[in-house]
């Protein structure tokens, strides 16, 4: 999947230092992976902190294994979450994340949330919540707040928030501290991949309503 536009919004440091250390949720991981395989800046710093954390355990004091270590340890390999399909060649999505829905965007299994958008929450685990968010173009996300983390991930399109504007490849990444409403842009549907750690903060009843049922 080629990005045509430049790359505005990058990924946080800590974030990267996260997914190469392995500590962020499936969820996140997710987001991740897919802005890598659209961004060559975020992905040369990834595979930076892939080589920094690699010499650190060089440094690291060896220990000898039990005897049962190796069993063991396939056992909690056979125990683990199955591994994604391989992603379909010529998928209209990046790779990691053609993977998780097993095809491109006709193969999404859509949802109505109101006032147009659409979303189709995807299988991780339990620590954060991925979703894809469709967005006709004008409409607005309603306005809402975090208790946690937000990452958003443009796929196709744009939007615009209180903050700046978001097109292909871009990342928001939202805290606490924002309040916003993203609207897409005229003239073409917005797509994105957005993760949370916890549920939103909507100012309007409707959405409040809505949340437990629509998992928002």
């Amino acid at each position: 999947m080629n990005i045509m536009n430049k790359i505005t919004h990058h990924l946080s440091d800590q974030l990267l230092i996260g997914y190469s250390a392995g500590t962020l949720p499936e969820a996140f991981n997710l987001v991740v992976a897919t802005h890598l395989s659209m961004c060559d800046e975020c992905r040369a710093a990834a595979l930076s902190y892939d080589s920094i954390g690699g010499a650190l355990l060089q440094e690291q004091p060896t220990e000898d294994l039990g005897a049962a270590a190796l069993s063991k340890t396939l056992a909690l390999i056979a125990k683990g979450s199955k591994a994604a399909a391989p992603a379909p060649a010529g998928s209209d999505l990046p790779d990691p994340l053609s993977a998780y829905i097993g095809g491109g965007l006709n193969d999404v299994k859509w949802r109505p949330i109101g006032l147009g958008v659409r979303q189709a929450v995807l299988k991780t685990s339990h620590a954060a919540t991925a979703r894809l968010l469709y967005i006709p173009a004008g409409a607005a996300v309603p306005d809402h707040g975090h208790r946690g983390m937000e990452l958003t991930l443009v796929l196709k399109g744009a939007f615009s928030d209180e903050t700046a504007r978001f097109a292909a490849g871009d990342v928001e990444v939202a805290g606490e501290d924002l309040h916003h409403k993203p609207v897409a842009e005229i003239g073409h549907d917005c797509i994105c991949l957005a993760v949370t750690d916890a549920p939103l903060r909507f100012s309007a009843w409707i959405p409040r309503v809505a949340q437990s049922l629509f998992r928002l």
